[in-house]
């Protein structure tokens, strides 16, 4: 299978010529070119900023400690996978250093790669993985499982209390699709094949996958099912969780056949134990995923409410009556106003006045999508719409629906160019019962602004509702702020810490789908108490009893 595309080492995504872009230092478009004059002005406004150049040092300036992976674990290695398949050059191991946080990126900006593992190594197979944990579990080596680098909470940051050589094991080379069997809707797949690699080969014989995280373009099948991650549509087809119909995961002291079977009662579910282990447990070498037919109709449509409040009781009723939309996207005003002045096109500015005019100019703007059979989409689609109504929505159309799903990848991109002119950018999430969320959204808010409030300098919280359950729904919130240049790292740590106290106060969770990582694990006790940390514990103790894999997520110090 030919190479897939790799995330730039201090951004999101490929620019142009990926590998010249880094050596002649290329960078993400200005903020003028990527932000419309009325945009600037708004951050500049709400921020109490002045846009300013902060580029990252270049490439060639980052600092990597020499690897400290022995000779012999290399020459060891090397026997299993083959030499070619262990790599210590220092580009191998600088795109492989951390993830894709606001944290990682000032890390790699400022120059520091102190994180990058020691080695990169690329298994084959299940066994060739196997036969790796098993030599590093023997020379205490830590293994860092890597997919396509996305994690925004610390899941790749190689922290080892005993401070032992780390390797990355990039599952790269297992990226096929092993065996489709269309009579079940269900595919076999490596972990390191990519979302859309995976529609490419099930497009064929006229079936889709259709998980659609925002990092959808480079995150891998296994890395979905490491973070039980969840799609932009999750809310009609179901979390990545809910997709799942087995595995193999490869841990030092075995093989794990996990799952298959349509439905099984025999005893507690390993398969999902597995996954959402990020790491810790073992590598998931393969992935059994429920597939569906390709939708032969989709509609998506914009609506907008008047209040907040007004679109949570209207997502409540939806959910209350079985007719939540496949995708569900209810933006707070402030989100609201940002996007509509973000898009900068004409047709933007149009609605921005229709929307005055009906009394809807701090109004909240919902996106809502539905995919399947014609005359499922229509029914419920017609039922969903007079709910809607009966809440005071108004009906924008199509166009605004389809502008949304146009561009539902692109922010990440974005927030290269505003890291470039001096801006905090990062996000975090939770869920809650419809009871909890208003709660929820106003104590993290609140938390937010007090920590990054400094005199005239104050944050823009945005937030949405990305996901609706029959019990409650997903806040994702995204923050920007004016960076504290000489304490760029304190500033973020203390609102994230400020924010997480009070989501799990105010009843939420510590995460809906970003996953636990580094980042989230001092919350774990809080989350699922001292007996469920020793539960995981234990079990992580008989599958990797020298702590190799992946010892600095999850659970907690």
């Amino acid at each position: 299978m030919p190479e897939q595309p790799e995330l730039t080492i201090q951004g999101w995504g490929p620019h142009p010529a990926d590998a010249s872009a880094d050596a002649s230092g290329e960078r993400a478009p200005a903020l003028e070119a990527t932000l419309p004059k009325a945009a600037r002005r708004h951050l500049a406004r709400e921020l109490g900023w002045t846009p300013r150049s902060t580029p990252p040092v270049g490439i060639d300036e980052i600092r990597l400690p020499a690897s400290r992976l022995p000779d012999d674990a290399r020459a060891a290695l090397a026997g299993v996978v083959g030499e070619e398949n262990v790599r210590t050059d220092r580009e191998s191991r600088l795109r492989r250093a951390g993830g894709k946080s606001y944290l990682d990126l000032l890390r790699r900006r400022s120059g520091d790669a102190s994180d990058a593992p020691d080695a990169v190594v690329l298994p084959g197979t299940t066994d060739e993985t196997a036969a790796v944990l098993a030599l590093c579990s023997e020379r205490d080596v830590v293994v860092v499982p890597f997919g396509g680098g996305t994690s925004v909470v610390g899941g790749l940051a190689g922290i080892d209390p005993d401070d032992r050589p780390t390797i990355a094991l990039d599952m790269g080379r297992m990226a096929s699709v092993q065996e489709l069997d269309v009579p079940s809707s269900m595919v076999r797949v490596g972990p390191g094949m990519r979302g859309p690699a995976l529609e490419e080969a099930l497009d064929r014989s006229g079936l889709m996958f259709g998980h659609l995280p925002q990092s959808w373009e480079f995150a891998t099948i296994g890395g979905y099912a490491a973070t039980r991650s969840a799609g932009q549509a999750s809310t009609g087809v179901g979390r990545f969780d809910d997709l799942v119909a087995g595995l193999t995961l490869a841990t030092p002291s075995g093989v794990l056949e996990l799952g298959h079977a349509p439905a099984s009662a025999a005893g507690p579910d390993l398969l999902g134990l597995a996954v959402g282990s990020e790491g810790t447990l073992g590598v998931i070498t393969e992935v059994a995923l429920r597939v569906r037919p390709k939708p032969a109709t989709t509609a998506y449509e914009g609506w907008s409410f008047r209040t907040w409040a007004g679109g949570l009781a209207a997502l409540q009723r939806l959910a209350r009556h079985d007719l939540l939309p496949d995708v569900v996207r209810l933006s707070d005003a402030d989100e609201t106003r940002a996007n509509l002045l973000n898009s900068g096109s004409a047709g933007a500015r149009v609605l921005r006045g229709m929307l005055r005019a009906r009394g809807h100019a701090e109004g909240c703007m919902l996106v809502v999508g539905w995919e399947g059979l014609p005359d499922i989409v229509r029914a419920r689609t017609r039922a969903a719409s007079a709910l809607l109504r009966e809440g005071g929505a108004i009906r924008l159309g199509r166009p605004v629906g389809e502008a949304w799903r146009k561009h539902r990848f692109g922010a990440p991109y974005v927030r290269d160019t505003l890291l470039d002119s001096g801006l905090l950018v990062e996000t975090l999430e939770t869920a809650a019962t419809w009871a909890a969320l208003p709660t929820v959204y106003d104590a993290v808010r609140r938390a937010l602004r007090d920590s990054l409030t400094r005199g005239s300098r104050r944050p823009l919280i945005m937030t949405h509702v990305s996901h609706g359950y029959p019990t409650g729904g997903s806040l994702y919130f995204t923050v920007l702020a004016d960076r504290d240049e000489e304490l760029p790292i304190q500033q973020w740590l203390a609102a994230k810490r400020a924010a997480t106290d009070a989501m799990l106060t105010a009843g939420g969770t510590v995460t809906h789908h970003h996953a636990v990582g580094a980042d989230h694990r001092p919350w774990m006790d809080r989350e699922i108490g001292p007996l469920g940390v020793e539960v995981l514990r234990a079990v992580k103790a008989r599958l990797d009893p020298k702590n190799i894999c992946n010892p600095g997520v999850l659970l907690p110090d």
